[in-house]
């Protein structure tokens, strides 16, 4: 580590000014609209990731001599392994039965948001290198259990073996735009197999039948009426499914006076009344997409599957977005013309007993999902003729 970066460490994202914050996430290659300070400091200011709810953000900085801010992360403290995506339950079994703590651990991610992307943020690669090294110290002097880094970039993922971690692969479901690209969402259908396509096809139309009518709204057009209408919906699956929504209204609001160029709601009507809501995250510089979030006041079959892939797939094909991410697991996804795509995180354990237990566990785990998304890949419902999408985007691979 160069001698003069000096290590400050603090509590919460108002330590730093976000447009120093941002300068970093610009120079860092595979950001994206998720490393936002604006994001982050939304999460914390609406009380979303608060120590209340276990998630204690610590801002780590690394200065140079003259006192400019050359690398950062924000890190969380965390109570619970809850909104992380990928999952570590059977590591903290493993540490109960053997009398150990596994709370807190460190979680340098986006809290509730497994998309892929930097987290190491840095002015060069030597800034970030010593970032990462800055990170396991910290977790070394204040003695948690262990550190874990998800979604990580290619670079960050060779940082990362470069330091010792251990390293796991995970699969999510990602949409590509085919070269040469497909002009219209009935090209794209054109490229599936037939019973993948006749199935899209059904299903659009049941949609159709039922009455319900779409719409649209961007940027400012999302007012505070529409955002209430969403958090209802959002709020009104996850009471549903007997779970807490991670997200509230105030989240948002703040969502949409900060980052309004970033979002897109689709809403759904009918009998006159607005049922169901998805809202698509945009990252127009990437030319990608991702859907967060999504919920109900009344079921109407397979609107779901509307509302969060097939209008979503349709706004990237006609803005000429790249790519689409669906959020986490899911191999249904893939009959909607989503392909399989790797992801990767890194952990560091304390224990050198268990860390030698989870490093065996890996190493036997890997070549399981290695072939698992080989076998993904050959059910692939693309046809062979057909034009094949381009390479995910190295963010997330």
């Amino acid at each position: 580590m160069e001698p003069d970066f000096r290590i400050d460490v603090t509590e919460g994202l108002d330590s730093v000014e976000p447009v120093q914050w941002d300068a970093l996430a610009e120079a860092t290659p595979g950001t994206t609209l998720f490393q936002r300070h604006a994001w982050l400091a939304a999460l914390q200011a609406s009380g979303c990731a608060v120590p209340a709810t276990g998630w204690q953000a610590l801002v780590l900085q690394l200065r140079d001599g003259a006192g400019a801010l050359a690398a950062a992360c924000v890190v969380y403290a965390k109570g619970h392994s809850m909104g992380e995506y990928v999952f570590d339950w059977s590591w903290a079994e493993a540490h109960e039965r053997a009398g150990l703590d596994y709370y807190p651990k460190l979680l340098l991610a986006t809290p509730f948001t497994p998309v892929g992307g930097a987290r190491l943020l840095g002015r060069d690669a030597t800034a970030r290198a010593a970032l990462l090294q800055a990170l396991l110290r910290l977790a070394h002097a204040t003695r948690v259990s262990s550190l874990h880094l998800l979604f990580l970039t290619p670079p960050e993922r060779e940082l990362c073996r470069q330091a010792g971690l251990l390293l796991r692969t995970t699969a999510q479901f990602h949409w590509s735009q085919a070269q040469p690209p497909w002009p219209d969402f009935e090209a794209f259908l054109g490229s599936m197999t037939h019973d993948k396509r006749k199935k899209v096809r059904q299903e659009r139309r049941k949609v159709r039948d039922s009455g319900v009518v779409l719409r649209r709204l961007a940027g400012r057009d999302i007012d505070r009426a529409a955002w209430e209408l969403f958090t209802r919906c959002y709020e009104r699956t996850y009471a549903e499914h007997g779970s807490m929504p991670y997200l509230n209204l105030d989240f948002f609001l703040r969502l949409g006076d900060a980052l309004p160029e970033h979002l897109l709601l689709i809403v759904a009507r009918l009998d006159g009344e607005d049922i169901a809501c998805a809202l698509i995250l945009l990252d127009p510089q990437l030319r990608r997409a991702y859907g967060r979030y999504w919920g109900a006041l009344r079921h109407v079959p397979l609107l779901h599957f509307e509302l969060c892939y097939y209008q979503a797939l349709e706004f990237c094909i006609e803005h000429g977005y790249q790519a689409f991410e669906g959020g986490a697991q899911g191999s249904h996804k893939m009959a909607r013309g989503l392909l399989p795509v790797a992801c990767t995180s890194a952990h560091w354990v304390a224990d050198a007993r268990l860390r030698g237990a989870i490093a065996a566990h890996l190493q036997r785990e890997a070549p399981i999902m290695e072939q698992h998304l080989d076998e993904l890949q050959r059910h692939a419902p693309l046809r062979q003729e057909a034009p094949q999408p381009g390479q995910p985007a190295p963010e997330v691979m």
